[in-house]
């Protein structure tokens, strides 16, 4: 869970980074530096956390064999004998992955999957000792990064969770880079995101002027304050900002 001063939010890590993934998140670290946001809210900096990698099997001696070999890798397991006690688990703010026996008793494998929904930070590696063609089908459709049938090797295994967590770390930095995108335009005034909806739109500072009644001088001061709001070094950028809250975008930039 991320802290913040004055609030608390649940919500992956926020990076000072603008583009690309930190070099700590590709190195597999998640050390993240404090954002001082516009405005109120100032976001604290996680201490680095080791990947999590969740394991759901009814079968006791694949939870034990599994929790060595991925202690013996670096990783930090936690098991499940059910999905019912998985779901009973608080959500993981960290990098992370699940590896899912299709069969399980009450909510089977597939159907906690759907339960999981569209968790992109949490990639899924189903494993089954009664695997079908159907039943890979809907598991891989439905976003499983792999489908492996027991007895599988280790390292087969392990390639899939390093891919897994790659993907979470991924997904982790994307949540972050809109959280905190969010963040700077709800700082803006009403005013504010008139100007940058106009501008954005391609509008020039006089016609945005003559669309909101304010003069000309006033747009440039609104349109300075919004641009250091949102952190936009160039209107190009303000663009690509806007394009990724949902604004409407049209004309040259």
């Amino acid at each position: 869970m991320t802290v913040v001063r004055g609030a608390v939010a649940d919500a992956a890590p926020v990076s000072t980074r603008r583009a690309g993934v930190p070099d700590e998140l590709r190195r597999g670290g998640y050390t993240v530096s404090s954002l001082h946001a516009i405005g109120k809210i100032e976001v604290v900096a996680m201490p680095d956390a080791a990947p999590l990698v969740f394991v759901v099997d009814d079968d006791i001696s694949v939870r034990e064999s599994l929790e060595l070999l991925l202690k013996s890798a670096g990783w930090q397991p936690e098991t499940f004998a059910s999905a019912r006690d998985f779901l009973s688990r608080p959500r993981a703010t960290v990098p992370c992955c699940l590896v899912l026996d299709v069969t399980l008793p009450g909510l089977n494998g597939l159907e906690l999957q759907q339960r999981l929904g569209e968790r992109t930070d949490m990639p899924i590696i189903f494993i089954t000792g009664y695997g079908d063609v159907p039943m890979t089908v809907q598991a891989m459709k439905a976003g499983a990064v792999e489908f492996l049938t027991k007895p599988f090797k280790d390292d087969v295994l392990l390639d899939a969770i390093r891919h897994a967590l790659e993907r979470s770390r991924a997904a982790l930095w994307r949540q972050s880079d809109m959280q905190t995108l969010r963040s700077r335009y709800e700082s803006l005034t009403p005013r504010e995101r008139e100007v940058m909806a106009l501008v954005v739109c391609g509008r020039l500072n006089k016609q945005v002027g003559g669309e909101l009644g304010i003069s000309e001088i006033t747009v440039k001061a609104h349109r300075g304050q919004m641009m250091r709001k949102m952190k936009a070094d160039s209107l190009p950028e303000l663009v690509t900002m806007a394009a990724k809250l949902g604004l409407q975008v049209s004309g040259s930039a």
